[in-house]
């Protein structure tokens, strides 16, 4: 019953949100380039049943957050056999020690968060290594930190065209398919364009003219549940949909505290007891 009940929420959500990226690609003005949006269905924390599910329903490619949990997914065997022709996204923040078990992910399509020319050259020599006589060139994209907090990952924009010119000349393995960012949460469209997207825009222009890229050639990810409508309106060819297509992320189980920090909890717990008592008699 319960399985039944997730098919048909997958299903409708998936139709509702692919209805809803084809309208906001018919809005797009005829000046930006007619590459039509790609959906990445973002299964962060969802079992491999949904998985199965969105793919059974048509959806193939799917983005994961964490290297561990990209790979125990990519690796399941209900995955493996329901689902051979799926394209895994990496759209989190990738440390280089964890570059060798990512690129080991079978079905691996695109990594989208590359921010620094030294991670391009390990994810190039390691890609090299892994895929041997093969000449098939791994898809990458650069993050730009457009909104510049300290809390996001992604390339300062200043840097787009040096890195992107690193990759393109001395990664011959990379193949550079674009630009991503995850920009500032709770944009209130009300106040006009998002400028995240906006800058993201600006960089690919920018980038364009200096290395004379085709406009088409230069991908842009960006847009999330909240906004990806939005996001293609202004040109995004790739968008990253989660909790409206398998409903909102499950929670990560808390760490399980010390037995240390439990003891100088109830200790400090008994302390403020007793000193309330203490008041008390005052």
């Amino acid at each position: 019953m319960w399985k039944v009940a997730m098919s048909e929420e997958i299903g409708k959500a998936l139709q509702s949100v692919v209805e809803r990226v084809n309208q906001a690609s018919a809005r797009r003005p005829q000046t930006l380039p007619a590459v039509p949006p790609r959906l990445v269905a973002v299964s962060k924390t969802k079992p491999p049943e949904m998985v199965v599910e969105a793919y059974r329903q048509g959806q193939r490619n799917f983005g994961e957050n964490y290297v561990n949990e990209l790979v125990d997914k990519a690796s399941d065997p209900l995955i493996l056999e329901s689902c051979p022709e799926i394209k895994w996204h990496f759209i989190g923040h990738l440390q280089k020690n964890n570059v060798n078990k990512l690129l080991a992910v079978p079905n691996l399509f695109l990594v989208e968060t590359v921010d620094s020319a030294k991670l391009a050259d390990k994810v190039n020599s390691s890609w090299q290594r892994i895929r041997g006589a093969s000449t098939q060139r791994l898809k990458v994209m650069v993050q730009i930190n457009t909104s510049g907090e300290q809390s996001k990952h992604g390339l300062p924009p200043e840097e787009t065209v040096n890195t992107v010119k690193h990759i393109v000349s001395k990664c011959a393995a990379l193949h550079f398919l674009g630009l991503m960012t995850i920009g500032r949460y709770g944009y209130n469209l009300a106040l006009g364009a998002n400028p995240d997207f906006q800058m993201l825009l600006s960089r690919r222009q920018e980038l364009c003219d200096s290395l004379k890229l085709p406009m088409e050639e230069v991908e842009l990810s960006m847009g999330m549940s909240t906004d990806f409508e939005h996001a293609i309106e202004v040109g995004a060819t790739n968008v990253r949909v989660g909790s409206i297509i398998f409903g909102n992320r499950d929670p990560a189980p808390s760490p399980a505290p010390s037995p240390e920090k439990t003891a100088k909890t109830v200790s400090e717990e008994s302390a403020k007891k007793m000193q309330h008592l203490t008041v008390s008699e005052h």
